[in-house]
């Protein structure tokens, strides 16, 4: 089987990353340049609003690796978090994310206006949470054009029209404690077999009656014991993790990483296609 291989890659076809990063609340275990939320919207999301047009959604945070699809000129562009191309990615599990992509073609391109792109959590690989998964390996969490997000109701029409998996949703309404949240998310709906990660808040915000509803700010927090890539292999040494934990996972799994999923077809063919830099027909 083809794993992890050495690979320039290619330019970022919209010019910018996918996707951003979400800032902290208090208490959430940041990792390296991670950063707070601040005291204010921190206060918006779990302890008073500013008035009757916030509106407070809470989600189970699943832990994969951030990936989207877009559509710019009429096709579909598969990506990684970092704005480059999936298939270019030294990583099997995004060359899996490319091709998992194609093989959904339709609805993405049903989904997708132009402009647009979807920006999910592929959960193929374990990196720190174990998953058996329930349904397909893509969450599908955010719609945006640009620095905009789309409504969470809107969004949930839409994918919902084209069976796509959204984040188990705990609450909305008025803000909630990160004590509450994560009581009600529990063990999660996505079939972790470790400790849930945390959860999102999204905090969307009307300017009145006249005005529409928007995506105002969002936020996390993530278990204080998360250890980030627990289960990658490339993580398995003893700078990162204890020396016992690091046998143990070693004994467990050797070197080869932990998989949520994986392509039904043949292997062979699979990894074939799945190392391909660039293909051409598909237009990208």
């Amino acid at each position: 089987m083809i794993e992890n291989i050495e690979r320039q890659p290619l330019p970022k076809p919209l010019g910018r990353k996918a996707y951003g990063s979400i800032p902290h609340l208090p208490g959430s275990r940041k990792g390296p340049g991670d950063h707070d939320i601040g005291e204010g919207p921190s206060r918006i999301a779990t302890e008073k609003a500013r008035d009757k047009w916030d509106l407070v959604i809470v989600q189970e945070k699943v832990d994969g690796s951030c990936c989207a699809v877009a559509k710019k000129d009429g096709r579909l562009v598969p990506l990684g978090r970092s704005g480059h191309l999936a298939v270019s990615s030294p990583y099997l599990q995004h060359r899996y994310f490319d091709w998992w992509v194609w093989e959904n073609q339709d609805r993405f391109d049903r989904l997708l206006r132009e402009g647009e792109r979807a920006i999910g959590e592929w959960l193929a690989q374990a990196h720190g949470t174990r998953y058996d998964l329930p349904h397909e390996p893509f969450v599908l969490f955010d719609i945006m054009r640009g620095d905009d997000r789309v409504c969470y109701h809107e969004l949930l029409t839409r994918v919902s029209r084209f069976d796509f998996v959204t984040p188990n949703t705990v609450h909305i309404g008025a803000p909630l404690s990160v004590k509450n949240a994560m009581e009600l998310v529990d063990e999660g709906k996505s079939g972790a077999q470790d400790p849930v990660e945390g959860v999102v808040y999204r905090v969307e915000y009307r300017r009145g009656i006249k005005h529409q509803r928007e995506v105002n700010f969002l936020a996390k927090w993530v278990r204080p014991d998360k250890i980030d890539g627990l289960y990658l292999p490339e993580f398995r040494d003893e700078e990162r993790l204890p020396k016992d934990m690091v046998e143990a996972l070693k004994t467990l799994y050797d070197d080869r990483p932990v998989w949520n999923w994986q392509p039904p077809s043949n292997e062979e063919d699979r990894d074939r296609d799945c190392v391909k830099v660039f293909d051409w027909n598909r237009g990208v």
